[in-house]
């Protein structure tokens, strides 16, 4: 109960210095509204069975959000001290990190609910989607992604190397997920490679649930996706997560920060040789396409 106590009372602080941080403001807040506005004027009055499939790929590029946001606020927390002074409290880190994913989750609630009324509003959506699918993959989405960021954060050693690979991995999460070019019109390799990102399950699932075309199995596959990466990913910055800027990062810590995405590729080996995901994905496009609602399988919500 100790650790829950500290954990909840770390999590009201890191709301407070993330409210006072601009560029953690900027990548969990801002950026997200910037890619709905963008998403309003590029769909225009277009069919109105896209604006869940749009709401989708919106709620994702929010909930990955928090990958650069996390990164970026813990480097500079480092950098400026502030990390120094919370290690001379009797909290270790895994309550720091675990109130920090709790923060930025508490932070994107109300991005996301904005962004499902202006949607419903902006495009006339018939329908609010499946929430009770669309909450269970943001809250998991959001901690898996903010848990990656935090073991960037933990093995580099300044802002410049943070921004660095958080570039070149947002723009592998961003354009391979399916979040800005749908996956279904992409060539066939390219959909295969697509199946080892870690962002294609939280796109594939929110897309689909904002569309009301998953059934309850393919959420939870989703889920236990997301899940297991999130298991693994926190273990790991929990590991290599240090307080001051001085401490030196460990030869394997780059090592450590690939194994995170072993189950992603796990994962991706098993759908590549045995799943229906592409198939699911390339039916859900073209059904919205042609305004067809598949028929739902048994389960289906």
């Amino acid at each position: 109960m100790q650790i829950f106590s500290r954990t909840w009372s770390l999590t009201k602080i890191r709301l407070r210095l993330a409210m006072r941080n601009r560029a953690f403001f900027f990548f969990s807040l801002i950026m997200p509204l910037i890619f709905l506005v963008g998403a309003l004027f590029f769909v225009g009055n277009r069919k109105e069975q896209w604006s869940g499939y749009i709401l989708g790929a919106i709620l994702t590029t929010t909930v990955m959000g928090s990958f650069w946001g996390l990164s970026v606020q813990l480097v500079t927390f480092r950098e400026q001290g502030i990390l120094r002074r919370f290690r001379l409290a009797p909290v270790g880190a895994g309550p720091m990190l675990a109130s920090s994913i709790i923060s930025n989750y508490f932070m994107s609630i109300p991005v996301v609910l904005f962004e499902i009324f202006v949607c419903r509003w902006a495009f006339h959506a018939g329908t609010w989607g499946d929430l009770w699918a669309m909450a269970l993959l943001v809250t998991v989405g959001s901690a898996t992604f903010s848990s990656l960021g935090l073991i960037i954060a933990s093995v580099t050693n300044t802002m410049q190397e943070t921004q660095m690979i958080n570039n070149l991995l947002w723009m592998a999460f961003l354009f391979l997920s399916g979040a800005t070019v749908p996956l279904a019109i992409f060539p066939g390799w390219l959909q295969r490679v697509a199946l080892f990102i870690p962002a294609q399950y939280l796109a594939t699932g929110l897309e689909s649930a904002t569309s009301k075309l998953a059934t309850g199995r393919e959420v939870l596959e989703d889920g236990i996706a997301l899940s297991v990466g999130l298991l693994v990913a926190f273990d790991i910055s929990r590991r290599l997560f240090r307080w001051e800027p001085e401490a030196k990062v460990p030869r394997t810590a780059k090592l450590w920060a690939v194994a995170a995405l072993v189950p992603f590729l796990l994962f991706g080996a098993w759908e590549n040789i045995y799943g229906a995901r592409l198939e699911r994905v390339s039916s859900n496009f073209h059904a919205i396409e042609h305004e067809v609602v598949p028929e739902q399988a048994p389960g289906s919500h």
